[in-house]
C-alpha cells in the first residue's frame, strides 16, 4: 500500500500489472523503455517497467500501473498497437513484480518473494540445461547402439561430486542444478574448519550443518532446514574471497 502526495492510498494488484510481447527485439533495450514509458503513461502513473536484454526475455516487457483502471484502459487501447512495425501484444500479469510486492507487504515478504523468483529461475534453467544434455547424448536416427554407454554403470559415490564418467548420462552442469536444501561449496582454503565456515554460513535462515568431506580438501557441504535458507545463503556467498590469496569460493546446489 502506498499512500501518494494527494493522500490517496494505493494498493498494486496483479490486475494493474501487464505482460507486453511481440515487441522489436532489435530495438536498443533503453529505446524501447523510452517508447512504451511514454506510451503508457498516457494510461496513468507507470511505476515499473521491466525490459531486459537476455535471450529468453527478449520481445517482452513488464508493465505496472499505480491503478487497475489505468492497465484497463492501456490493455484496451493499446492492444494490438504498432510498436516499430509490430503490433504489441498485452495481458495481465501471471505474476506480481518486486514493485508491487515491495509496496504491498513487509521487508520479510519482499526477500521471500525474490528468493521464490530466483528458485524458479534457477529450476527453468536446470531444466532447459538438461534438455540440451538429452539432445547432446540422443543417437542418430538408425545408429547402432554404442556398448561404452550402454554398459551399466555404478552410481556415483559421492552426490554432488561431479561424475568423471561420460556414459553416466546426461549431466546438468553444477551451475544450472535445481534449488535444494544442500549445498557444495568448492575452492575452500585449506585452513578453514567448520567452525569457520560456519560462522560464515551460519548466518542464513534455517541453518543446520558444515560437513566436511574426509581426505578431500577444499570441499563442503552446508545444509539447511529449507529450500529458502540454502537459496538466501547461495546468493550471498558464491564468489566470495576467503583467505590470503582471496580466491573466490563455488558455490552450487548438491547434486541429487
Amino acid at each position: 500500500v502506498k499512500e501518494t502526495q494527494d493522500g490517496c492510498r494505493c494498493c498494486y494488484t496483479a490486475a494493474s500489472q501487464l505482460d507486453v510481447k511481440n515487441l522489436e527485439e532489435r530495438i536498443k533495450i533503453d529505446d524501447l523503455k523510452e517508447a512504451l514509458t511514454e506510451i503508457f503513461s498516457e494510461y496513468g502513473t507507470v511505476i515499473d517497467l521491466v525490459a531486459k536484454k537476455n535471450l529468453k526475455a527478449k520481445g517482452q516487457a513488464f508493465v505496472v500501473f499505480e491503478d487497475v483502471e489505468a492497465a484497463e484502459r492501456a490493455i484496451k487501447e493499446v492492444q494490438g498497437f504498432e510498436l516499430f512495425d509490430k503490433p504489441m501484444l498485452l495481458d495481465y500479469a501471471k505474476t506480481k513484480s518486486d514493485a508491487t510486492v515491495q509496496s504491498e507487504g513487509t521487508e520479510e515478504d519482499f526477500e521471500s518473494h525474490k528468493r521464490r523468483r530466483l528458485a524458479e529461475k534457477e529450476r527453468k534453467q536446470a531444466h532447459q540445461a538438461a534438455e540440451e544434455q538429452k539432445k547432446l547424448k540422443r543417437p542418430a536416427a538408425g545408429a547402432a547402439p554404442d556398448p561404452a554407454t550402454t554398459r551399466p554403470t555404478k552410481a556415483s559415490r559421492g552426490a554432488g561430486l561431479k561424475s568423471s564418467n561420460p556414459a553416466a548420462g546426461a549431466v546438468v552442469p553444477e551451475e544450472y542444478l535445481p534449488p535444494n536444501k544442500i549445498l557444495f561449496v568448492q575452492n575452500l582454503p585449506e585452513d578453514y574448519d567448520v567452525d569457520g565456515l560456519t560462522a560464515i554460513f551460519g548466518r542464513f535462515e534455517g541453518f543446520r550443518e558444515v560437513r566436511l568431506v574426509p581426505g578431500r580438501k577444499g570441499i563442503a557441504f552446508v545444509e539447511y532446514e529449507a529450500e529458502a535458507g540454502a537459496i538466501s545463503a547461495k546468493e550471498s556467498t558464491s564468489g566470495m574471497g576467503l583467505g590470503d590469496g582471496s580466491k573466490p569460493i563455488k558455490v552450487v546446489y548438491q547434486r541429487q
